[in-house]
């Protein structure tokens, strides 16, 4: 039997105005654990289309298709093209999930929730000849999941091949978090055997990885016993985390000492108010700097996110977040414009009151601002959206921000780092044209190596290490 796993281009990344790194940077892991569960005698296939063309001339028995809101309209002209060619079409991921009535036009079988669980009874129902149109993920657990078929990744493709997931979903419940559709129905967070995490990890080649769990610290039995079991491996890695996390206990200090060399720190905005309005509850009332100075003493470099747009902003959010982030020496900042997803409670809100201006999916990409503002209005919105990423890595403020730094050395690293990520568009293009993106893995790894520095009270005993690109 021939399956073909297909990941359709985002819209927004096919554009020239923004940026083909961003992209290409790990492979489409959920699609490879799926076709961990065929058949070891079907042929399989594994495309890509952020960094490849499409085949789109072939005939596979079935087709999997992985939806997201704004590839969700390429999606379905894929699967209207391949229906047409009497092929089996499979559709699952978050749109789906959020909006299973817009997709099920465009497919004979539609995958709510996670699918580890629902793929394989799908498949097996498919050779019965008895497939049913819905499969909605019942029992939840990572127990048992067949080792992710990554010898279908084209690994030279990517910058960061070594891409993994430990955990699904995460515990708390912010209102316009993508995944809580997604999970609806079952376990919201859950996470893999450890024995079972340790063996995916000493699978993987080289020594970077990037956790792409939404919360890699939010079990923290789990988190505990990754981390101790990863030291003497050898690893450097990034993930992501809460700044109540990193604040708890010595669990950052823990991931310090088994590699994390970086993380992706969800701040969204620095007005509680705000917070409250979204609940996210995990930040209020926390300490950010002392937070942030935990892993500058550790040596973990910070990926902050913001969002701009919440009902509390007003002209002067842009300005206030980008001068608190250089001053607290952020690495890499993420910015987005608020988006009302469907499925989200902020969606249902927004609809319930009138303000979501259109269902133009392609214009989901947190870029874009579609619904009803207060406090701002939509041009000044999107004027201070693209001002702060302007200003953030202008070579004015890399290096203000690199200043904050104590020692030479981190100042030298964080200036490097972040110029690399943002201000050499041109060379990371010809990279990515040339395929030699995965040579530059190696570059990567030597950046991640450690770096000690004299101690003190604030290091708890810690090495100072220097992570990656946000």
């Amino acid at each position: 039997m021939h399956i073909k796993f297909i990941l359709p281009a985002l819209t927004e990344a096919k554009s020239a105005y923004w940026r083909p790194i961003k992209y290409s940077l790990f492979p489409p892991l959920g699609l490879a654990t799926l076709a961990a569960y065929c058949d070891r005698n079907d042929r399989i296939e594994l495309q890509d289309e952020h960094v490849e063309e499409l085949s789109t001339h072939d005939q596979p028995d079935i087709v999997v298709i992985q939806v997201y809101i704004t590839n969700a309209f390429r999606a379905y002209a894929l699967a209207s093209h391949y229906r047409k060619k009497g092929c089996y079409v499979c559709l699952g991921g978050l749109h789906v999930s959020s909006l299973p009535e817009e997709a099920i036009p465009y497919a004979d079988s539609l995958f709510i929730g996670p699918g580890e669980e629902s793929f394989p009874r799908f498949l097996n129902d498919y050779k019965l000849g008895k497939a049913q149109k819905m499969y909605w993920s019942k029992n939840r657990t990572l127990d048992g999941v067949p080792p992710i078929r990554r010898d279908l990744i084209k690994r030279s493709l990517y910058l960061v091949p070594n891409s993994i997931v430990v955990t699904r979903g995460c515990p708390h419940h912010c209102s316009f978090c993508y995944k809580d559709a997604f999970f609806e129905g079952g376990k919201g967070f859950y996470t893999q055997r450890v024995d079972d995490a340790l063996a995916e990890i000493d699978r993987l080649p080289g020594k970077h990885l990037y956790f792409l769990d939404d919360h890699l610290l939010g079990n923290r039995p789990f988190a505990e016993a990754l981390f101790d079991g990863m030291q003497g491996m050898n690893r450097v890695f990034q993930g992501a985390s809460t700044v109540e996390a990193i604040l708890r206990g010595d669990l950052i200090e823990r991931a310090a000492k088994a590699g994390m060399r970086s993380v992706f720190i969800g701040f969204e905005t620095m007005n509680e108010r705000n917070l409250l309005q979204s609940n996210k509850k995990q930040n209020v009332g926390k300490d950010y700097q002392r937070a942030i100075q935990r892993l500058h003493d550790l040596g973990i470099m910070i990926n902050g996110s913001f969002v701009f747009g919440l009902d509390d902003d007003d002209v002067d959010v842009f300005k206030r977040t980008v001068d608190w982030a250089v001053q607290q020496a952020l690495t890499t900042c993420t910015f987005h414009i608020l988006t009302p997803y469907p499925g989200t409670k902020l969606f249902q809100d927004m609809d319930a009151a009138g303000r979501i201006l259109h269902h133009q999916w392609d214009l989901y990409d947190t870029r874009q601002v579609v619904y009803q503002t207060k406090g701002l209005t939509a041009a000044q919105l999107k004027e201070g959206y693209d001002w702060a990423y302007r200003e953030f890595y202008s070579w004015q403020n890399i290096m203000k921000a690199s200043l904050q730094h104590e020692q030479v050395k981190h100042m030298a690293k964080h200036f490097f780092y972040t110029a690399g990520w943002k201000r050499f568009e041109g060379l990371w293009n010809f990279i990515i044209k040339t395929k030699g993106l995965n040579a530059m893995l190696p570059l990567l790894e030597t950046i991640l190596s450690e770096v000690r520095r004299k101690e003190s009270p604030n290091t708890l005993q810690q090495p100072l290490y220097y992570p990656p690109l946000g």
